[in-house]
């Protein structure tokens, strides 16, 4: 049978969003985004977290066939205790010989180096440090998503200043550059855009800098549409710590479906 969606990151077919966000995060948290498992992960947490997509999903699903008497597995033998056991068991109990000096000597260099080890350990960050400093820019990136994803033609100056406030300077120039486009075409077409994350997950974690991949959904209005199109993005931010605060420092945003 081919695996589904559910069977990929572990869940249950009625398992709840919560469930399987989680999941998801669990799931992609040791891989490359290079890597074709990672991209499969992101595409079933993308269908199973979208109401309308997972319910046409889940109608596409064969039904599962169940034996319904299964025929009981065979007990396994008792496997005979190995001969060689059996001889240890009734030898001779034989005499201690004293340990050698230069085996002590090699014990206590051993013992040197694992206090020096134990000494350095004490100097990195503890797996708290890095687990809140992570939750921390975790919860940065998805807020800075839904500033610097979002314009309006209508106040375009004050949206580029509240998103060049989440930014590191060096990503700020890159993102005025991207901006001044946008400020050139977006009020002859009228172009209004939101930003709402569906979930987010960690690519790399660390005390200081931190990945965070977001799943964004972005509603664009515009004067010769009707309806609004909604784009749907991967974005990968990259967080960094400055002065107490997580700021954007790159991101990379690749568009699933519009």
């Amino acid at each position: 049978m081919t695996p589904t969606w559910y069977d990929l990151l572990g869940v249950e077919p009625d398992a709840s969003a919560d469930e399987i966000r989680a999941a998801w995060r669990s799931a992609i948290a040791d891989l490359d985004p290079g890597d074709r498992r990672f991209r499969a992960l992101n595409e079933a947490a993308e269908v199973l977290l979208d109401a309308d997509r997972r319910a046409a999903y889940d109608a596409s699903l064969e039904p599962e066939v169940v034996d319904p008497d299964p025929a009981p597995a065979p007990p396994e033998p008792t496997p005979a205790a190995p001969a060689a056991a059996r001889a240890e068991k009734d030898a001779p109990t034989t005499e201690r010989r004293p340990v050698p000096a230069w085996l002590l000597a090699a014990l206590a260099a051993v013992v040197a180096v694992l206090v020096a080890f134990a000494g350095y350990l004490v100097t990195q960050p503890s797996d708290d440090a890095i687990a809140t400093a992570t939750s921390d820019a975790q919860g940065a990136a998805e807020r800075a998503a839904t500033t610097i994803l979002a314009y309006d033609y209508r106040h375009l100056d004050e949206d580029q200043q509240a998103a060049n406030a989440l930014m590191t300077s060096s990503y700020r120039k890159k993102y005025d550059d991207l901006f001044t486009q946008i400020a050139a075409n977006a009020p002859d077409l009228k172009v209004v855009v939101t930003a709402d994350v569906v979930a987010s997950g960690i690519v790399r974690s660390g005390e200081d800098r931190v990945q965070v991949l977001v799943f964004v959904n972005r509603p664009t209005l515009r004067a010769d549409k009707t309806d609004p199109t909604i784009f749907r993005d991967q974005v990968v931010m990259t967080m960094v710590k400055s002065d107490g605060d997580w700021l954007v420092d790159d991101m990379d945003t690749n568009n699933l479906a519009g």
